[in-house]
């Protein structure tokens, strides 16, 4: 049997297995992933039989991500690679996720660096989008922001320090090309300090350089897609004007779970549910009781987003546990639409009912804990970790509802609460 280029087309045909059976992320690992085939081992029984592992290699920290994920995607690929190796084969073959092995020239940095593949990928973000990374400045003012241009050299004999240089050829001749500074070796973007490059990143989002609060917050999701993978994100500080400003800083499980609601808002077009992730990412350490009060206004807002947009009327007065009753129903979360032929299916019914029900624990907790309520002098507040807590939860039944809402959007409901029973 032919292991080389020609095993890609028993790879591609399990994908598109995996695609049609609403195993999308085995399917896409599968797409993504390199692969080799080795031969490990032979069973002498019934004529003898040669046994072949099919290594996927992801990137180490994605391998790391998965956890325990990894035998349930191995075994996903498993058994729909072995009716089509079959038809050409009686070998065995078993399928392992494992951590790519490369050479990597930065990896003595000292934790918490960028590095420079990270780099390049978000330089290189900013090239295909086409991104003007100084905005509404122009880039000598831009760069001055950030660096003592006066101090720096010029590459032209014409001129004494980088700003003139900078000016004759952006300016007055405008012989170079826009994205000119990523590769320029003064201000070693690729190659520098994590926290100078770090700084000309927030510095791009600043309010003074893009005003645009919209393009801002694009640019940030971009920016930390990529950022996330190294354990940094930016977060906002303040604002001004109205407007967010950034920093960069090491992420956190509140910092995860405020970056999943972003792109929960941005797919359902909820601007009401961005400004109350803004509220909310605030008062997790400062003001835990509104970080509170503020999820279950989150999944509230997020859940009339999803009935408006299926044509679910609303009737004024509906409480928080009211609006989850009617999403459950339209998107048939109950779990009762699990068969019990299905594998761990009294599991799947038990974590969808406490989900349901997680609208009105937070509904509770902030009666008695949340914003919105008079205290007496001797009341003691919860603390930020109880805040984290909150978030957490409510994030994950956000994410949940809301994939499930795309899911019947996509295609008839065939698996109720969202969970193919196959998988």
């Amino acid at each position: 049997m032919n292991t080389g280029t020609e095993f890609q087309d028993y790879l591609s045909t399990a994908a598109e297995m995996l695609d049609a059976e609403g195993m999308h992320d085995a399917s896409s690992l599968l797409r993504r992933a390199e692969y080799r085939v080795d031969e490990t081992g032979y069973d002498n029984w019934d004529g003898g039989t040669t046994i072949w592992t099919i290594y996927l290699f992801v990137e180490p920290a994605e391998f790391s991500r998965l956890s325990t994920q990894r035998e349930v995607l191995e075994e996903q690929i498993n058994q729909r690679l072995k009716p089509v190796l079959e038809q050409s084969t009686r070998d065995w073959y078993g399928v392992k996720i494992a951590p790519k092995v490369e050479p990597r020239p930065d990896w003595r940095l000292r934790g918490g660096e960028v590095s420079r593949p990270t780099r390049q990928k978000i330089i290189d973000g900013l090239r295909i989008e086409k991104t003007n990374w100084s905005g509404t400045l122009g880039d000598v003012e831009f760069l001055g922001r950030l660096y003592d241009l006066a101090k720096m050299p010029s590459g032209d004999s014409r001129f004494k320090d980088a700003a003139g240089d900078i000016w004759q050829h952006r300016i007055n001749n405008e012989d170079w090309d826009d994205d000119w500074v990523y590769s320029d070796d003064r201000f070693k973007l690729l190659d520098g300090s994590s926290e100078s490059f770090l700084r000309f990143l927030c510095e791009m989002v600043n309010p003074v350089v893009r005003p645009d609060r919209n393009e801002s917050l694009k640019l940030v999701g971009h920016i930390n897609d990529q950022l996330r993978r190294e354990g940094w994100l930016l977060v906002e500080e303040e604002k001004i004007a109205g407007r967010p400003k950034y920093v960069a800083r090491r992420a956190n499980s509140t910092d995860r779970s405020v970056s999943r609601a972003r792109s929960v808002a941005d797919a359902l077009d909820a601007g009401w549910m961005q400004k109350e992730i803004e509220r909310l990412e605030h008062a997790v350490e400062r003001d835990p009781a509104l970080a509170i009060g503020t999820a279950k206004e989150l999944v509230e807002t997020c859940w009339k987003s999803i009935l408006t947009k299926r044509g679910v009327p609303i009737t004024k007065g509906m409480d928080l546990p009211d609006l989850t009753k009617l999403l459950a129903k339209e998107l048939k979360l109950v779990p009762e639409g699990i068969t019990d032929a299905a594998k761990g299916a009294e599991t799947i019914r038990l974590i969808l009912r406490n989900l349901a029900a997680l609208t009105q624990y937070l509904a509770e907790l902030r009666g008695l804990y949340g914003s919105g309520h008079g205290r007496d002098g001797k009341h003691r507040g919860l603390e930020p970790r109880h805040a984290r807590l909150a978030v957490g939860a409510a994030v994950a039944f956000i994410d949940f509802v809301t994939a499930t809402h795309n899911r019947r959007a996509e295609s008839p409901v065939t698996d109720p609460g969202g969970l193919n029973k196959t998988q």
